[in-house]
């Protein structure tokens, strides 16, 4: 099983929500994206062992980061029904895509089959899929996100560029 959080960080608590995350919860820095978007912060939970586990020892522990000292002002839980491949290199974007309910696993097979997409994830939460996308410049990834987005069956898409700053700043 896998999950993904979305973390909306208030203004100027972005280095101390990272600092809770990879050095007070521990998680693996090679799961955390900063993104330039709606969200601040994409975790990805992979070889969760059941939904109750990720609740308990991710879930509430993140959630409580924002309790504790206002830091995040909104989350975002994604729980993956269908699992793409892992993420094997570091993506350019990740997008976050709706889709005609009957046209689902046939949109996650078509960005699967496109060699710009790493990955793509059946989610239940407020989007149908999520993809990681690896470009190697800007241009290529305008064209990738205009052919995503004319797939049959995908009604609307938001589009967030991973920040090519090392998730680690220096402390």
């Amino acid at each position: 099983m896998k999950a993904y959080m979305g973390l909306t960080c208030k203004p100027g608590a972005y280095d101390e929500v990272l600092k809770k995350l990879l050095l007070g919860l521990n998680v693996d820095q090679k799961n955390v994206f900063l993104l330039f978007g709606p969200v601040d912060i994409l975790v990805q939970f992979p070889e969760l062992e059941s939904l109750d586990y990720f609740v308990e020892n991710w879930f509430n522990q993140v959630r409580m980061i924002g309790a504790e000292k206002d830091l995040i002002a909104k989350t975002l839980s994604l729980f993956v029904i269908t699992e793409g491949p892992n993420l094997s290199e570091q993506p350019t974007a990740f997008m976050f895509l709706n889709t005609q309910p009957k046209n689902l696993e046939n949109v996650r097979e078509s960005l699967l089959n496109m060699p710009e997409v790493l990955s793509a994830d059946s989610v239940f939460g407020p989007y149908d899929v999520i993809c990681s996308v690896k470009t190697k410049d800007q241009s290529q990834l305008e064209r990738s996100v205009a052919r995503i987005q004319k797939i049959p069956g995908v009604e609307s898409s938001m589009t967030s560029i991973v920040s090519p700053i090392p998730v680690l700043p220096d402390w």
